[in-house]
């Protein structure tokens, strides 16, 4: 079982052990080498990461990297046995190739724990965060180009559960089961959507969106998954997370 998982990184950073963790270096292309995998080899878009956020990684192992199952972390967001309270200990915690061996013999995809909203559906958190632009078309071209994924979307949107941040592991052939069909919705996006004027947060609007379009696929396919604890590898601000969610969300805006 060959297990390979991205480590999405810009700049140097502690990485973990286990020949299953490959480190890469988003947006490479033109960028001074930070001695990990460039995105910018092969076929890629690493010229493309200001907009595509961890997706050029994604690209770049769908295209380029040979494996039974694939997958993609962040370098301070990883897959791990449990949560603890220190930032340190975390680290212990990070699933080994030995862990991801045991669950990849009983499912074939393993995705983050979900993130529940509660007072929100996907749909309202999407619009509440970012322009509304990004959603509204991709649901577009869903439906002229994969109607059949209509009604997996919507129930996907009214949910107030979802499995963020771009994380999972998956079986090779539905990882590039997955990969075809999520390219193939942002590769139409780009061409639709102008992002004239938008700031350098919002511009990342093919890596929000495909957070959502992952549940669709999973949703529409009928795909065994098995739910992950994640651990973020430093403290987070969550006053002032909730704060900034709450004023988008009583503005009606996202700038």
């Amino acid at each position: 079982m060959k297990i390979k998982i991205l480590v999405a990184a810009h700049k140097p950073y502690w990485m973990p052990g286990g020949d299953c963790y490959l480190p890469i270096h988003v947006g490479c292309a033109g960028k001074q080498s930070i001695g990990f995998q460039g995105d910018d080899t092969g076929d890629n878009i690493s010229v493309k990461n200001p907009h595509y956020c961890e997706l050029t990684a994604l690209y770049w192992a769908w295209k380029n990297l040979q494996a039974d199952y694939i997958g993609l972390v962040h370098y301070r967001r990883y897959f791990t046995r449990r949560e603890v309270r220190r930032v340190e200990a975390r680290k212990q915690e990070i699933l080994t190739t030995a862990d991801w061996e045991q669950l990849l013999q009983s499912h074939p995809v393993i995705v983050p724990d979900k993130r529940r909203y509660y007072i929100e559906s996907n749909r309202s958190h999407y619009n509440h965060a970012h322009h509304t632009e990004g959603l509204d078309l991709a649901e577009q071209i869903i439906a002229e180009q994969f109607p059949a994924y209509m009604p997996a979307f919507q129930t996907v949107m009214d949910r107030s559960w979802a499995h963020m941040f771009n994380m999972f592991v998956m079986r090779r052939d539905l990882f590039d089961a997955y990969c075809s069909w999520l390219f193939a919705v942002l590769g139409e996006l780009e061409q639709r959507i102008d992002i004239t004027g938008w700031n350098t947060y919002e511009s990342r609007v093919f890596g929000f969106v495909s957070e959502r379009l992952l549940d669709v696929w999973l949703e529409h396919n009928h795909i065994d998954y098995h739910e992950q604890n994640i651990s973020f590898l430093e403290h987070q601000d969550w006053l002032k997370k909730g704060s900034t969610f709450l004023l988008r969300k009583i503005s009606g805006n996202c700038y």
